[in-house]
């Protein structure tokens, strides 16, 4: 008989790519919803919304479709009533890694999570080329924990979360506190803020007088070339010139110490701050 799989929160965001992605699989799906929005969107597509109440007790694997400053009152709401043997899935290492995740030792846990599509890879159509976050037509990695529990669960648990993301190339197995190295230190601690630093910088070039189209189409087309050496998509390596002006620009904007963002302390302190906003303000 197909696994039974409750999707706490189908009807948001990641829930409903989700739900989406497994709807006609050959699983026992329960889509469960709080908002009313989130309601209105399952039922607009034909799908029966259950309490989660009802249907988590009766589930195999359950998937915490939920937003990280969530996770710790939902699971100590849902993982109590949860059968025992079950599988929590979760979306995000944040809370598993912060210890806010509600735990029962007979019960497995597995955190998974998207690498995108890559720059840099080849996708077969126009619509997969568009599908920036995967999940949609665009062939993805995913990275997966098994955070507590047995093999036979963690393969379950696997095979689950490539149909969630499909379609997947390939699943790398890590640990939760490697995939918090990965996402929030690596991914949106630098990489994110890089992203928002080239597009304030392309902001400074338009306040200079540069006209906006030309600016914008001067920075997309030159951030592609640095990544691609960089990342090794191509074999040109940067000039003499350009050299001197990455020197430069590290010196200038980039503190010395900035590798500390990987210290276990500094991911935990914000994680902390993501799962705790009102801490920081």
């Amino acid at each position: 008989m197909p696994d039974s799989t409750a999707i706490i929160g189908a009807g948001g965001k990641m829930g409903g790519r989700i739900a989406s992605n497994l709807a006609g699989r050959d699983y026992r799906l329960s889509f469960c919803e709080k908002g009313e929005a989130g309601t209105e969107r399952l039922r607009a597509r034909g799908l029966a919304v259950t309490p989660a109440e009802e249907a988590v007790p009766q589930a195999d694997l359950v998937v915490f479709a939920v937003p990280d400053a969530l996770m710790s009152g939902v699971t100590a709401a849902l993982v109590p009533v949860m059968r025992a043997g079950a599988i929590a899935i979760m979306l995000d290492p944040a809370a598993a890694a912060a210890g806010e995740v509600a735990l029962r030792e007979d019960l497995s846990y597995v955190v998974c999570h998207p690498c995108h599509p890559p720059l840099f890879g080849e996708q077969a159509t126009a619509e997969a080329r568009r599908d920036f976050f995967g999940g949609i037509a665009a062939t993805q990695d995913i990275v997966i924990a098994l955070m507590q529990g047995t093999e036979e669960a963690f393969g379950r648990a696997e095979a689950l979360c490539k149909l969630m993301f499909a379609p997947v190339a390939k699943a790398h197995r890590i640990t939760v506190e490697q995939m918090a190295i990965l996402e929030p230190a690596m991914a949106e601690v630098v990489a994110a803020s890089a992203a928002v630093l080239m597009k304030e910088a392309l902001e400074e070039a338009v306040k200079a007088g540069v006209p906006r189209e030309a600016a914008t189409a001067f920075m997309l087309g030159h951030a592609q070339i640095p990544l691609a050496i960089v990342f090794g998509a191509i074999s040109s390596p940067f000039s003499d010139a350009a050299r001197i002006a990455i020197r430069w620009g590290t010196e200038q904007i980039i503190k010395p110490d900035w590798r500390k963002v990987f210290r276990p302390d500094q991911v935990k302190a914000v994680i902390d701050a993501m799962l705790h906003p009102e801490r920081t303000q």
